[in-house]
């Protein structure tokens, strides 16, 4: 049985046959040739292994990852369908990895963590007895 191009190794790639990405070889969906291509354009070193572009890659999709499900469960906890600004900096700041990460990060119309300083809450204990005496503790001589 003779078949044209059907068995392995006849040399070239064929007719119609596509090309495999190296993000899809390595499972990934960053793109790997991309990275590549600007760690050469960047000069950080004068050569770069083959591995260098798949690793940052996989590395930059976990943190991806990582924040998106973070964000999405803020934003379903704020009753909301869209990530915004807003839950990308809850996620971040109530996660404490990343925290440390990104600590000296800024997002625009992120907001701050709701928080309220023990100090200037009411006393609860003190104002309750207080009124039971029927003085306050400012009348007190």
């Amino acid at each position: 049985m003779t078949g044209a191009g059907k068995g392995k190794g006849k040399g070239g790639r064929g007719k119609g046959g596509k090309s495999t990405t190296s993000s899809a070889k390595a499972g990934l969906q960053f793109p790997v040739g991309r990275i590549g291509r600007y760690l050469k354009q960047g000069k950080y070193a004068t050569r770069m292994g083959a591995g260098a572009p798949v690793y940052l890659a996989a590395v930059l999709e976990y943190l991806c990852a990582e924040i998106l499900e973070l964000a999405g469960n803020a934003a379903r906890d704020n009753k909301k369908s869209r990530i915004v600004p807003r839950h990308l900096t809850l996620a971040i700041k109530n996660d404490e990895e990343l925290n440390k990460l990104l600590g000296g990060v800024t997002i625009a119309s992120g907001g701050v963590l709701p928080n309220i300083h023990a100090v200037l809450l009411p006393k609860k204990s003190a104002s309750s007895s207080s009124k039971s005496k029927g003085l306050s503790a400012s009348q007190d001589y």
